[in-house]
């Protein structure tokens, strides 16, 4: 039984590393062949909506789950999350795979000192351990007054503050609202945001060397999340989060055999420090709760 479980979850998360390693060349490669961010989060907004309507039309009885009960909430969460998201991919076009997945895993932290400010959660040792550690890691990734500064790496850091506001919104949602209708009005509300920015033009001139990365990020963008949440369906989060850090050296990997990205050790060293941090408040949070 706890081999069959193991190999549930370790499945579920080699689709979810795939999907965001996909995802991530797949931004690239559109921003090479000339589409702007707010073209590429058009095409991943939209064929998430059109899968969710497909859905919709099949299954009549998913439409009382997209009803919205807090309206307001939903559109702060994918204000917020859009702007982070539009971060997050500009910074793959300016930095390298493996920095960008690294300092994208100080969520947490960010996430930590949301939680105590706007939830009034309780601040405790293992809390401050994963702010501080993260802090550490940050450090020892960007090296200031070693190596040369890349001011995008700000990008990644804000993105990953955005997600850490998107975490904490989805948690307040989920009181109210379904997964599915989440998903829906994430869809709904962040496809307009993306056609403003974009030109009407580029998707009329789609060519061939753009179908299989769009395809890419469309399908990996929604992949992604469903392996993701099946993982944590499939077993306990202190399984899955430190098979999900996996996604540092694996892209590092991807980075170095597409781009000829040097494996820089520094970075790997400080997403390790990272890593450290989150596993530890992990596991004093679930020996809490037990």
């Amino acid at each position: 039984m706890i081999t069959s479980k193991l190999a549930r979850v370790v499945l579920w998360m080699i689709g979810t590393l795939l999907s965001f390693s996909v995802m991530a060349v797949s931004i690239r490669e559109l921003a090479k062949n000339g589409l702007s961010i707010f073209e590429i989060l058009a095409i991943r907004s939209g064929v998430a909506l059109l899968v969710l309507l497909v859905l919709l039309a099949v299954r009549p009885e998913l439409r009382s789950y997209a009803l919205p009960r807090r309206m307001p909430l939903n559109l702060l969460r994918n204000t917020v999350h859009y702007a982070s998201q539009y971060a997050w991919s500009l910074s793959l076009t300016m930095l390298p795979l493996a920095m960008v997945f690294a300092l994208e895993f100080t969520m947490p932290a960010w996430t930590v000192l949301l939680a105590i400010w706007v939830l009034h959660e309780r601040m405790t040792p293992n809390r401050i351990g994963v702010v501080v550690l993260g802090l550490v890691g940050v450090l020892v990734i960007l090296r200031p007054g070693i190596a040369s500064f890349n001011p995008a790496a700000i990008l990644v850091l804000l993105a990953a503050f955005g997600y850490a506001i998107t975490m904490i919104t989805t948690k307040q949602l989920t009181m109210t609202e379904t997964t599915f209708g989440i998903m829906f009005w994430m869809a709904v509300i962040q496809l307009p945001l993306s056609l403003l920015g974009s030109d009407p033009a580029v998707f009329l001139n789609i060519e061939g060397r753009h179908v299989l990365p769009a395809l890419g990020v469309g399908v990996a963008g929604l992949t992604s999340h469903y392996c993701l949440s099946n993982a944590f369906r499939a077993g306990d989060a202190t399984l899955v989060v430190p098979l999900d850090f996996m996604r540092i050296p694996l892209i590092a990997v991807v980075g170095w055999a597409f781009y000829g990205e040097r494996l820089d050790i520094f970075v790997l060293l400080g997403a390790l420090i990272i890593v450290v941090g989150v596993l530890w408040n992990l596991r004093s949070e679930t020996s809490r709760a037990h």
